[in-house]
């Protein structure tokens, strides 16, 4: 599980060997207690992260 990217308490990795979830691109999310999966266009896929740190996210992924 490579970590690409860490700041302010979240860290965004991916999987390469993902085989169960195959309907977007996305990466992985995790903050604090916290677990989600966002596609390359910044929808939140599964999972729930606080809003603050979804819209940085969000921000990130556009």
């Amino acid at each position: 599980m490579p970590r690409l990217l860490s700041f302010n308490g979240i860290i965004i990795y991916i999987y390469f060997m993902d085989f169960d979830f195959h309907s977007l691109p996305h990466f992985h999310v995790k903050y604090g207690e916290f677990n989600a999966s966002v596609g390359l266009d910044g929808t939140l896929l599964s999972g729930s992260i606080p809003s603050k740190q979804l819209k940085i996210i969000q921000g990130l992924a556009k």
